[in-house]
């Protein structure tokens, strides 16, 4: 199924796959706004804080990794759910902060939680739209008949590579974890995904890989090693793409007014109710924590259900649209049914 020229993304639907439980993790430190006085005036992180809504997060320590997070998700989940580790088919690590450049997260992932070597295990550099395509990605490998279980862990540590001199991220993001079972079954779900490789500039880090490997060398007042981000280009993409990309998905599965609830990435508050007003969508429709979390990149949608839709979710079954965008640039939607869930929460790893 397509929508005409494609404009916002290929429509893929697959006809079985079913989320079984999911389980976010997040660091124990709280930082709060009072952090950044020693770097902004109180004026400063005044008007911030209202503008992005985000009045704490949490931050990993020094030696603590998205890896951490994620396998300490797992490892509730699994023992949660009574899945033998050795029943899981495949395992997807979607992060852009990973452990190493190589080898593969996952293969380490494998290894530390005793998954069985027949599994499949890769690694996914996506950020903002990466818990959606990794959905995809894990459901798409049900549907073939060889596997039946699949392993989804997704998270950024975001704090590692965040310039505190960069007063349009620096308050903003926060760091999170999380593991979603995905097994055969169920009714499926309809995707949509796209991408805009022009929009790469406004969201990166420039140093610290291959094409510029030399990091930490200051230019203009700025690290070219941290994150750089031009908020104004990334609200106008997200203004234009995300409407259309709901449209599509309820234009591909026919079912516009009967969703229950939009999972948007949590990517800035001021946004997010912009989205949601200009889509004529009712406030409990739209859950929203990025006031006590702040923007955890891949890791916000699964860590919004596992806050906000926690008691709902594990005693009904709910029209779930999911929609990640930002940094690529790129975007993904999808519309499932998601419930009753056997597990479904938030832990502090």
């Amino acid at each position: 199924m397509a929508i005409a020229g494609k404009e916002f993304g290929n429509v893929l639907r697959l006809p079985q796959g079913r989320i079984a439980g999911v389980v976010a993790s997040v660091p124990k430190r709280v930082v709060g706004n009072d952090h950044f006085l020693q770097t902004y005036s109180a004026d400063e992180v005044g008007n911030i804080e209202k503008m992005v809504g985000v009045k704490e997060r949490r931050w990993v320590d020094l030696g603590q990794t998205t890896a951490d997070l994620c396998a300490a998700a797992a490892s509730r989940l699994l023992e949660q759910l009574q899945w033998a580790p050795e029943s899981i088919d495949a395992l997807i690590f979607v992060s852009q902060t990973p452990d190493y450049r190589l080898p593969a997260t996952a293969s380490v992932l494998q290894d530390r939680l005793g998954l069985g070597r027949h599994c499949a295990a890769f690694d996914v550099n996506l950020g903002c739209s990466g818990y959606v395509y990794g959905l995809w990605l894990a459901m798409q490998m049900l549907q073939g008949g060889g596997m039946s279980r699949v392993l989804l862990l997704v998270g950024d540590t975001i704090s590692k590579v965040v310039d505190p001199a960069d007063r349009a991220s620096a308050m903003l993001f926060g760091d999170a974890g999380s593991a979603t079972a995905v097994e055969a079954g169920g009714s499926g779900g309809t995707f949509v995904l796209g991408s805009d490789g022009a929009g790469a500039p406004n969201l990166i880090i420039e140093q610290g890989a291959f094409r510029q490997p030399a990091a930490g060398q200051r230019e203009g007042g700025r690290n070219p090693a941290c994150l750089r981000m031009d908020g104004g280009e990334i609200f106008n993409f997200t203004l234009k793409v995300v409407p259309g990309l709901v449209n599509a998905l309820h234009a591909a599965a026919g079912v516009a007014g009967s969703v229950d609830y939009y999972l948007f990435h949590q990517a800035n508050q001021f946004m997010l109710k912009h989205l949601a007003k200009k889509a004529k969508l009712k406030e409990d429709q739209v859950p929203i924590n990025i006031d006590r979390y702040g923007n955890t990149s891949s890791a916000t949608i699964p860590l919004l259900m596992s806050t906000e839709l926690s008691e709902i979710l594990t005693l009904e079954k709910k029209s779930v649209a999911m929609c990640g965008f930002g940094v690529g640039y790129s975007w993904a939607g999808a519309l499932l049914e998601v419930g009753p869930l056997k597990v479904l929460e938030r832990i502090e790893a």
